[in-house]
């Protein structure tokens, strides 16, 4: 049998590549990986190869197909059921795909000021009066969780709600955002993770530079 296939795009620069990756790599699930970076001539056709909406992640795994990060974890935690990727309790596994679903339609306005950017620090840059409600929102959120729940993760163990927010926590170091206490200790703890952690490093290890990606970068 052949490995389940991730496309995904530069680790530097794509959280939605990110969630997937995440919640499948650090669950322990084997799988083949096809990166296409952003910004090239051919990035376009080439994704259509794999996804008709062009985007990724993509997940393949035999005649299965997905094309979008909540729909490639939720396969997971179905395909995948011995790695726990949702709570065991019924009513926490409703609160976390709450929460996961919250971050995946929500938080525009920091999403946009504030893109992912793993391997640079912009301290204090992005903050505007629709970014600090996101935040506020955020950490609301987690603290909500962290309290129900005892931590060191949301819903106690890793979950698909930690992957989701896992670029999050990215953006909030790479930009600066200070957190306290309990929502500290649960941002460290995803930056520690094994999976996390080799996110990092091969994102630092990219060549690529995407001035689109990079607004407030003053040299490339």
């Amino acid at each position: 049998m052949t490995n389940p296939v991730l496309i995904v795009a530069n680790k530097n620069y794509s959280s939605w590549s990110l969630r997937a990756w995440l919640a499948l790599a650090q669950a322990g699930i084997v799988f083949d990986e096809v990166r296409i970076p952003l910004g090239m001539p051919a990035t376009k056709e080439t994704l259509l190869g794999y996804s008709p909406a062009g985007k990724v992640p993509v997940l393949i795994d035999g005649k299965a197909k997905m094309w979008e990060s909540l729909a490639i974890c939720e396969y997971a935690a179905e395909r995948w059921g011995e790695k726990r990727l949702w709570p065991a309790d019924r009513a926490a596994r409703a609160h976390a795909r709450s929460v996961s679903a919250e971050m995946h339609t929500g938080f525009a306005a920091l999403r946009a000021a504030m893109p992912m950017n793993c391997r640079s620090r912009y301290p204090g840059k992005g903050r505007n009066a629709a970014v600090d409600r996101d935040i506020a929102r955020i950490e609301s959120l987690w603290a909500d969780c962290l309290k129900r729940y005892g931590g060191p993760f949301l819903f106690g163990a890793f979950s698909i709600a930690d992957a989701m927010y896992a670029p999050v926590v990215s953006r909030f170091l790479t930009y600066d955002v200070k957190l306290a206490g309990a929502l500290q200790l649960y941002a460290q703890a995803v930056l520690e993770l094994p999976a996390m952690k080799a996110w990092y490093a091969a994102g630092a290890a990219e060549p690529e530079f995407l001035a689109d990606e990079e607004p407030y970068a003053t040299t490339v």
